[in-house]
């Protein structure tokens, strides 16, 4: 299999993901990747003593053990597949690339926020933002449904698609399924409630690690794309440098910030999780109300700092090759 081979797996994946998306009728690694925190979980907190230190002692071992167990079954597979042969290897390469990214499911589940909302039904677009965000949305009005949409959008573009793209690039499908471990594991346990404050501690603190480099790539891929697309390219950046940091975490705040500032519209805020009111300062300027139509205007930013991603990336490796083989010479 010659070198340009090796390349294409995460294109080919990438335009498949614009194409079709998640079928639910297919299995997807992030189910499995579920199923298996579940029930780690569950033993793991049989076997720890039911303590703030032998929580978080639990919880390292399953920060520890879930991303190495599925980064280990990709490189086994992956290996399997290539002894049989190397277009088997190549198919089933392509084939985790493409489920890894979620670009046009992140943009259909939006759209369906859109949809409720441009059809006057509340309680409808209500239902539809609850799927993709974990705030409690029963009592959101019609802004708080659409900001909750445009920030989960932009979050996950990082999340989601630029941070996977960039894992892949560096090391397949294995060094993917890792991060896509990692982050499947942050959005099961990483919460700081009464249940997850002390199990969920590694977790969380392992998913901001990886996402460092990603998020704030992701950030000015945005303010790029905005300036692009006709958007406030300048606010982008502008409100990006001032608000990046306004969040517990210290990534979910980057995306968010590029967003709000390409958009002209204020994001974040205070919000309710599990009955709970939790005080979060606001991200960008209010210079005009958010509206229904900034979620699909945040998807096209989503697409096209995508699209940058890939580009970047594809370059980066192919550069990567090229001095490999120079070295070798």
């Amino acid at each position: 299999m010659t070198a340009w081979l090796f390349l294409l797996p995460l294109p080919l994946g990438f335009l498949l993901d614009l194409c079709f998306g998640d079928p639910h009728w297919m299995p997807h690694p992030v189910r499995a990747i579920g199923w298996l925190i579940a029930r780690l979980e569950r033993l793991l907190r049989g076997l720890f003593p039911k303590t703030p230190k032998g929580e978080r002692l639990a919880g390292v071992f399953l920060a520890v053990l879930v991303p190495l167990f599925t980064s280990g079954a990709g490189v086994l597979l992956l290996w399997a597949a290539y002894a049989l042969h190397p277009g088997l290897w190549f198919v089933l390469e392509t084939l985790l690339c493409y489920q890894l990214l979620a670009a046009k499911a992140l943009r259909v589940e939006s759209m369906k926020v859109y949809d409720r909302l441009r059809a006057n039904d509340l309680p409808g677009a209500r239902q539809a933002v609850s799927m993709i965000v974990g705030r409690d949305t029963q009592a959101l009005t019609e802004e708080g449904v659409t900001k909750a949409a445009v920030e989960t959008v932009a979050e996950n573009t990082s999340d989601g698609e630029i941070a996977p793209l960039l894992f892949l690039a560096l090391g397949g499908a294995p060094l993917g399924l890792f991060y896509k471990a990692v982050n499947t594991m942050d959005s099961m346990v990483g919460y700081k409630n009464e249940r997850y404050l002390y199990f969920g501690w590694a977790a969380a603190k392992l998913d901001d690690v990886l996402n460092w480099i990603p998020a704030r790539l992701s950030a000015w891929l945005l303010v790029v794309s905005a300036y692009l697309l006709g958007m406030d390219g300048r606010n982008a950046a502008r409100i990006y440098k001032r608000d990046c940091r306004k969040h517990a975490s210290p990534n979910s705040a980057q995306t968010e910030a590029a967003c709000a500032g390409a958009l002209r519209v204020q994001l974040a805020g205070d919000a309710y999780y599990f009955g709970t009111l939790y005080k979060k300062p606001t991200i960008g300027d209010n210079l005009r109300p958010i509206c229904t139509e900034d979620i699909r205007r945040a998807n096209r930013l989503l697409y096209a700092a995508s699209f940058l991603a890939l580009a970047l990336l594809l370059v980066m490796r192919l550069g990567i090759g090229i001095l490999g083989g120079w070295l070798c010479i």
